[in-house]
């Protein structure tokens, strides 16, 4: 903790812009960065039950999917549709992380943070982390002020498994267990998504778009199959259809490729710089609002030489 704090307090680079990162896992560099990358590599665990949770408080710096795993092997249930989701569990609060109908809202419990203004520790709850869709507060009114240190996950020792999305209804509720879960969600992930060690990508690269339940019922008159599913504000809607529905997948732009087989994911198809993979970016967003009149979000974080930057703010500047 103290390494982060004398970072930000060393007078040769007080004037610099930072940012803190975790795996880097879904960030996107569009400019060489003229400022201070720090690397979060706080690490711990640690677990205290009652008679009706797991309480959980982890380090930022500790690996996702290996928390996921540990905590799957240790008989903590509640993580497992979460498994493999890349990058470290500070970042996880961020971005409200979230795969196959569970969201880490649905299990946090609070969130400590270092307060850059004062460079003392703060605890916010769930609550207070005014938690989206891949959204929260640190992307809003405490962006730039703080930095995630650790966070407190409660884990139900009344176990309900979520086996309401895709490959995953296969299962029955009574007997299914947590460790299928995990390793069913494993799976899956390493089949359809391209392992980024090979074809360089940050997974997801759309959100997927949520609309009115009025504009969805347009849609659906005119596309029958679109692939949706109930969400608080409306309908959300499956971005890698959409995508795949313009037929985007294969499209290649330099060295940046739409997967042939998954088509929310953008890969480095060889030698891709950073331009190309916005300029792909750009044209799937394009095509996707041509067709169907919805405007994709991209999930994966754009930064520029200083500052975080959008695919909208690029694309207006050309």
């Amino acid at each position: 903790m103290q390494d982060i704090i004398d970072v930000y307090q060393k007078p040769e680079w007080l004037a610099l812009p930072k940012i803190m990162l975790g795996k880097g896992s879904n960030m996107l560099f569009t400019q060489h960065y003229k400022g201070v990358v720090i690397i979060n590599r706080l690490q711990g665990k640690s677990v205290i039950e009652n008679e009706d949770n797991w309480h959980l408080h982890i380090a930022a710096g500790e690996d996702w999917p290996q928390l996921v795993n540990w905590a799957t092997e240790q008989g903590y249930p509640g993580l497992e549709n979460l498994a493999l989701i890349p990058g470290c569990a500070g970042s996880a609060p961020i971005q409200n992380i979230g795969a196959y109908g569970v969201e880490l809202k649905d299990v946090c419990d609070y969130v400590d943070i270092l307060l850059l203004e004062t460079m003392q520790v703060a605890r916010l709850t769930a609550e207070q982390c005014a938690f989206g869709y891949r959204d929260s507060i640190f992307k809003h009114q405490l962006y730039q002020k703080a930095i995630v240190v650790a966070l407190g996950l409660k884990l139900r020792k009344s176990w309900q498994p979520n086996i309401e999305y895709g490959p995953l209804r296969s299962f029955t509720a009574t007997h299914v267990t947590a460790k299928q879960i995990f390793d069913r969600v494993c799976e899956v992930r390493t089949e359809k998504l391209p392992d980024p060690d090979i074809s360089g990508n940050a997974g997801s690269f759309f959100k997927n778009p949520i609309v009115s339940n009025s504009q969805f019922a347009q849609l659906k008159e005119r596309f029958p199959d679109l692939v949706a599913f109930p969400a608080q504000e409306g309908m959300k809607l499956a971005a890698g259809w959409l995508i795949d529905q313009c037929g985007l997948k294969g499209t290649c732009l330099g060295g940046a490729l739409v997967h042939p087989n998954q088509a929310l994911v953008l890969v480095n198809n060889g030698k891709a710089t950073a331009n190309d993979v916005v300029q792909l970016a750009g044209k799937v967003r394009a095509t996707v609002m041509e067709k169907f009149g919805v405007s994709l979000e991209h999930e994966v974080r754009f930064m520029d030489a200083t500052q975080e930057t959008y695919l909208t703010s690029i694309v207006e500047a050309r």
